[in-house]
Parts: structure tokens; sequence; C-alpha cells
């Protein structure tokens, strides 16, 4: 299903639904149809894209597409599937962008993979994060689920590098299956890590991640592996050797990273 999902991203006719005013970035929520295949997804055009003076190379597009490909070469399949469009929607003139599959995302419920939860009744299942006050002046606490499926995107995250993981960036479909979105401020080569998922710092990497991670930096070691050239007409070379030596110190070190002294987690965190 996958790959009729990215053909039909590459190819098919694009109407636009509207736009995502939430977002930071010229955002569009879309309809793509090819044949009878047809499905909602995001749009984000290059040329709506707000320059970034830490992130100067290459577009944020780009490195949505490239997160895609590395969750795709780990078979982790976190990211939606995830295509560069050389043209947008014919009714909306915006020229190249990225266009990912929509996630309908289940109701919102109490089993949310990152809330604020009263201090004094954290779930059993959750890992606390930071205290804070919210709007009432009561004591919370940040936190997220201990489950294997955000472990894993966790791992993910310092694999890309991820500037700007934040709750919101976390869905869950109907089915349970677990997601994330908005990469566009990924894998830098400098130390950028913030996110709400730090629940697992200092503990063992899961062992069923070791030999997803090894592969993947053999395979970016490789100049003519053709997942390093699609990664290097995305990011710079630099960037795509970094997501190699990001693989190997998991591997190595055996263990998550921890929080930095400050700006570990973006901010707001949702």
């Amino acid at each position: 299903m996958t790959d009729r999902v990215i053909e039909v991203l590459t190819r098919g006719d694009l109407t636009v639904l509207g736009m995502i005013p939430t977002a930071s970035n010229v955002t569009l929520a879309c309809r793509v149809r090819d044949g009878a295949d047809e499905f909602a997804c995001v749009y984000k055009p290059i040329r709506g894209e707000a320059p970034l003076w830490d992130f100067p190379d290459g577009d944020l597009a780009g490195r949505e597409v490239a997160a895609y490909l590395v969750s795709e070469a780990l078979g982790w399949h976190l990211v939606p599937e995830t295509v560069m469009r050389a043209d947008g929607p014919a009714d909306a003139d915006l020229g190249p962008g990225m266009l990912q599959r929509w996630i309908s995302a289940a109701e919102e419920s109490e089993s949310d993979p990152v809330d604020l939860v009263p201090i004094d009744a954290v779930p059993a299942d959750m890992l606390p994060i930071l205290q804070a006050y919210d709007e009432t002046g009561t004591l919370v606490a940040l936190a997220h689920t201990d489950s294997a499926q955000l472990r894993k995107l966790a791992v993910f995250d310092v694999v890309v590098n991820n500037a700007d993981r934040k709750g919101g960036h976390i869905l869950t479909d109907a089915g349970g299956r677990m997601y994330g979105i908005d990469h566009g401020i990924c894998l830098h080569t400098d130390d950028k890590l913030r996110t709400v998922l730090w629940g697992w710092a200092g503990q063992p990497v899961p062992d069923d991640a070791a030999a997803d991670l090894t592969s993947l930096a053999g395979r970016l070691d490789d100049a003519d592996d053709p997942l390093t050239v699609r990664l290097e007409a995305l990011i710079t070379p630099a960037e795509v050797a970094a997501i190699a030596d990001r693989c190997r110190s998991l591997v190595t070190g055996g263990t998550m990273p921890v929080p930095p002294g400050e700006r570990a987690i973006p901010w707001p965190p949702f």
C-alpha cells in the first residue's frame, strides 16, 4: 500500500481544501487523486517557508522528505508517506513543496501520548518530564506514555536530531498506530535535540533498535548507496554523515542521551 500512496502523492491531482492556520509556515490541507485512489494530504510549499538563520542549507520541505526516508530505511515507518512534488495544486500556484499523507488522529482521550496531568496523579504508565503551573496556578506534570512505539520515536528523534518534537507532533490514528510529523527542523550537524520525549534519558537503547541503527549507518557510509544519493539531494553530505555518526553513537554508547542544561524542551511543548 505504501508504494501506491507514494505514487498517488507524486503524480495525483491536488485540490486545496484550506489553509492550516496554526502552522508557522504556509501549510495547506489538500486532497490528492489518481484514478480511483483519493485521500487527504498536507502540502508545504518551499516558497512559503520563513528563512531560519540556524538552518541555512536547503529547505525545510527537503528535510521533511529526508526524515521520511530515514524512517523507512530503519524499517520503523514512523513518518507518514512523504514526497517532494515539483508542482503544487493547480488552484494555488505555489510551486515545489513537500506533500505528506494526512493522518486522521484518534479523538482526544485520557490516553494521549503526551499530556499535562496533576502532579499527584501521574498515571503508572506515564513518565513525568517536568513540573509547571497551569493557567489556574495548579502544579502539573508534563508526561508521556511509556510505550514501545513512543520509545522508538524517541530513538528516531535522536537519529534525525529533531529540534522541535512537540506533543502535538505525535499523532495516533484510530487503529492505534503512532506517527511523528513536522520534521522541517531536523538533521543539522550540530546537536539541536529538543523534545518532550525525555522519559528514557540515560536508559538503554532498545535491543530491537541496535541492528537497524547499525544497518542504516553502514548504508550511509557507502556514497553509492541509493539512500545516500537520495538524501544528499535533500540535505548536505555532512548532514548525511552526521546521521550515521548518531546511529553509531547510540549503538556503541548503549544509552539514550540526557537533556542538556538548557533548551532541552521546545516551547510551547504542544
